[in-house]
């Protein structure tokens, strides 16, 4: 029997809304209900599978049924130290938490790779940053949307413009201007304050976003999906800022064998050979620019909200194939020991 416990951020106790910024209550309660919704599909498709023990993490708000194999910290006990102590209960361990603050990181170091499924450390960093992943793609001839500063000699773009953190996730805290100088006002006001911002010119078009399975130098395009992105408030002169709302994201959308599915399956090729240590389920942010093409917005080295809905379209043969491309073999019960998982893990 493989052992694998379920680590989702937001949910499992990584931060508690009675403590949050009575501001951002809403934008928290929305990634609340995303990380329910990838914590609850990935653990039930885990369980679909003949082999498999499959534990999760939760919190002091949640309300589950009888039965349920789950876990929480112990008073006190940090969120690293418990996703450690967690992990090495279990053969593996599949975190899903945002890059912000290195965490992600941080929970890779508490895991260690020998449990770890998802990307390596390195991928991890470079995809953790806005700004590190587009002057990567870039170096590798990729089209995406360079990190500027305010007085950039090559900030030339006759659109809006766009201020963001440079590790964030979900759209939160994006802000979308029609003025460069008030994106750059927004850009030194985040600095000073220390909140790492990113100043990007706003890409046109229509947002997609690619799902990807990752193992070595075999990338599969899995889904092409569409995002559902808007702009609130504004005004016609411009003068209000517009901030981006994520409001899901609908997949399979694009067929893979269309012109532009095989143009997007090619870019999910390249950007995979550009950050060496993507491994398992990748998400791939893009905009399809009317004369451009694909522009790449960002990389995310984990589990995307798309993920529940192909896995409830696909069933456990999408699970099968995240955990293969892992190295990991299930243990079906009754199975032979010489059929135990590939990477033997000690603790």
């Amino acid at each position: 029997m493989t052992k694998i416990f379920v680590y989702e951020y937001l949910t499992g106790g990584g931060i508690d809304p009675e403590l949050a910024d009575p501001g951002s209550l809403a934008d928290l309660s929305a990634l609340i209900v995303e990380g329910r919704v990838m914590r609850d599909a990935l653990v039930a498709a885990l369980r679909e599978l003949d082999g498999v023990h499959v534990s999760f993490a939760t919190s002091r708000f949640e309300t589950l049924a009888a039965g349920d194999a789950h876990c929480m910290a112990a008073p006190g006990e940090s969120m690293t130290a418990f996703v450690a102590r967690a992990a090495r209960e279990h053969d593996y361990a599949w975190i899903v938490a945002p890059e912000c603050d290195g965490l992600l990181l941080r929970f890779h170091d508490a895991v260690g790779a020998a449990r770890w499924l998802g990307c390596a450390k390195e991928a991890i960093r470079v995809a953790s940053s806005k700004s590190a992943s587009a002057a990567c793609l870039a170096a590798h001839g990729i089209a995406t949307t360079p990190a500027l500063e305010p007085g950039d000699p090559t900030a030339r773009h006759a659109g809006r413009w766009v201020v963001k953190p440079d590790d964030g996730a979900g759209g939160l805290d994006t802000i979308v201007y029609e003025r460069f100088a008030d994106a750059c006002a927004e850009y030194d006001a985040r600095a000073a304050a220390a909140r790492n911002p990113v100043l990007q010119a706003w890409v046109d078009g229509e947002p997609l976003s690619l799902s990807l399975i990752c193992h070595g130098d075999a990338t599969e395009l899995v889904s092409i999906n569409r995002q559902q992105i808007g702009l609130s408030g504004g005004d016609a002169s411009g003068d209000i800022a517009r901030i981006v709302q994520f409001d899901g994201v609908l997949v399979d959308q694009i067929d893979r064998r269309s012109d532009m599915g095989r143009t997007l399956d090619t870019l999910a090729q390249r950007v995979a050979r550009a950050i060496p240590g993507l491994c398992g389920f990748v998400g791939i942010d893009v905009v399809w620019h009317p004369q451009r093409g694909p522009v790449v917005i960002e990389v995310n080295p984990r589990l995307t909200v798309a993920f529940a809905g192909l896995s409830a379209a696909r069933g456990s043969a999408l699970t099968r194939a995240l955990l293969a491309a892992q190295g990991v073999r299930i243990e079906r019960r009754g199975a032979a020991r010489a059929n135990s998982p590939m990477r033997e893990v000690r603790p």
